[in-house]
Parts: C-alpha cells; structure tokens; sequence
C-alpha cells in the first residue's frame, strides 16, 4: 500500500513484513505496532498455554495415594460451604452469608435478629472496646 501511495520509508523504516501497509523497524522485527502487538499477544498465549499444561502434570508415587486422593474428594466438596439456608430451605449457592455464629444465611435471614443467633455480640464488643481504651489510673498523691 506504501508503494502505491508513493510513500518512502525513513532510514531504518520498512514496510509491515505482514504487508499491511504501514511501516515497521527492525526493533520490531520489521513489523508495524499493530502486527507486532499482534504477533506477541498470539506468543504469550502459546507459552502460557504450554506452560498451564506443563504445571497441570503430578506426579503421583504411588497408585493407592491417587485413589485415596479421588475417593477424599466428594467428601472434601461436601465439607465446603454449605448450599442451603440455615433457617430456611433457600438455596444459597455463592450468595450465602455467613454469620459469626459459624451457619451460612440467605438474604432474608442474614440478621442476628432474623436467625435467633447465639453468638454474644455484646460481650465480643465489650472485649474488643476493653482491648483498644485500657484504663489509665494515675497514682494517688501522698498528703502532706
């Protein structure tokens, strides 16, 4: 395209190598900007491909530490966060909200006051108040 414009390349300045028309340096392997933005984007994502690949391998020593391994799993999932309400047979999924007394919560039943929760959040900020104002008592003057 450079050519049909009569355009002449600067010193050090040729022609995009992908013949997009605009000019590229040898800095970028004599490709423009864009093709060359391009040309890396489409790099990094090989090596990154390889490399996930690369990382996925493991190696187990032996074949009864994989099955244990595969036979802990659905009871590892089971021990994660719950899918149900609390109180209510709601399903949570990602939403859940959980509380300081340990159960996970819809929307409606998030409140301490909704879910009759037995968690002291009185004494809790008692405690804290106590931690961050101790009580400073100067010393009694002597009489003269």
């Amino acid at each position: 395209m450079a050519e049909e414009h009569g355009f002449q390349a600067a010193e050090g300045h040729f022609p995009c190598a992908n013949k997009c028309g605009f000019f590229g340096s040898p800095a970028t392997l004599n490709l423009c900007s864009k093709c060359f933005r391009n040309h890396r984007m489409s790099e990094d994502h090989s090596n990154s491909a390889k490399s996930t690949v690369e990382n996925s391998f493991f190696v187990v020593s032996s074949s009864s530490a994989a099955r244990s391994t595969v036979e802990n799993y659905p009871a590892a999932e089971a021990a994660g966060k719950p899918n149900r309400c609390s109180a209510c047979p709601k399903r949570v999924g990602l939403s859940g909200f959980n509380c300081r007394c340990g159960t996970t919560f819809c929307g409606a039943h998030r409140y301490p006051e909704q879910h009759a929760c037995p968690f002291d959040y009185k004494a809790v900020g008692r405690e804290a108040i106590a931690r961050a104002h101790p009580v400073v008592k100067a010393d009694k003057l002597e009489k003269i």
